[in-house]
């Protein structure tokens, strides 16, 4: 397995797994006809991975035989609360590939960047109802610090729940 940082090529292939990982990981959270019309092309258009700029979305891509598996996006943390934080907006693989290690190598790798950037702590955003992913996050050790959240997403209404970590 490959992590490299993501190119503007790679754009159709990551909203095929952000797609994919949606339509799976989402099912009995999000209306069906939701996500039964979710379409890689459509969310293609919204990614930019041609920037240079540190305050930017940063995506590394995980490479498996060629192909992109996988993907994980960090920042510095949007929340004033935690301002001084670095965030992980995003971690995706393919559905095909859960449970192959691609998200540990992933969060590892986002966690590598963030340490990197000078960060000592990070938090993320959880769907509400997620148990895999709150399973998968806490074996990292991700914990919920009490705060939720209403928001937007794709034009659907959620509700998170944000959980924390230190940086090694």
């Amino acid at each position: 397995m490959l992590i490299r940082p993501a190119i503007p090529e790679d754009a159709f292939a990551v909203a095929h797994v952000h797609v994919r990982s949606w339509q799976a990981a989402y099912r009995s959270l999000l209306p069906a006809e939701y996500l039964d019309g979710l379409r890689a092309e459509d969310r293609a258009a919204r990614y930019d991975f041609s920037h240079s700029d540190p305050r930017s979305p940063h995506t590394l891509v995980a490479e498996l035989d060629g192909s992109i598996g996988g993907f994980v996006t960090t920042m510095a943390s949007r929340d004033q609360s935690l301002s001084g934080s670095g965030e992980l907006c995003a971690l995706y693989d393919s559905p095909s590939l859960w449970g192959c290690g691609m998200g540990v190598a992933l969060i590892e790798a986002a966690r590598a960047r963030l340490v990197a950037q000078g960060y000592s702590s990070a938090m993320l955003w959880l769907l509400k109802g997620n148990a895999r992913a709150d399973r998968f996050y806490r074996r990292d050790e991700w914990l919920p610090d009490g705060e939720q959240k209403p928001d937007r997403v794709w034009g659907v209404d959620i509700e998170e729940f944000r959980y924390v970590r230190g940086l090694p």
